[in-house]
């Protein structure tokens, strides 16, 4: 059975940092983009971060980047977001996916497994 856990979120001042860590257990994902998303209370999910099957390609949301890096570890099946910088405006539930492609892209659609989400909180 799949399944993802993530790990890392917490309670932070805003200029703050977090660093998120999911890893995924059942099959290995050395082939399948993954990716993070967050849902804040009362939005809709939206897409923070992707990587493709290899790491070697990156992309992310306008609103984080320059701030947070993704990256991947395929032998110990985990991918890592680091928050830099952090703004109220990230508070969510991020979550992490794994695509059902070699790189997932920005829609949830795309992505066919999901953690149970890890709570941040920047505070003003």
């Amino acid at each position: 059975q799949v399944q993802l856990v993530e790990s890392g979120g917490g309670l932070v001042q805003a200029g703050g940092s977090l660093r998120l860590s999911c890893t995924a257990s059942g099959r290995t994902f050395s082939r399948n983009g993954m990716g993070w998303f967050r849902q804040a209370p009362g939005k809709e999910r939206e897409f923070v971060a992707g990587i493709n099957w290899s790491g070697g390609n990156t992309y992310y949301a306008d609103s984080v980047k320059g701030r947070f890096t993704i990256s991947r570890d395929n032998a110990k099946n985990t991918v890592t977001l680091q928050m830099n910088s952090l703004k109220p405006e990230d508070t969510a539930v991020y979550y992490c996916a794994v695509a059902k492609f070699t790189s997932g892209g920005i829609s949830s659609g795309n992505y066919n497994y999901w953690g149970q989400g890890t709570q941040v909180t920047v505070s003003s």
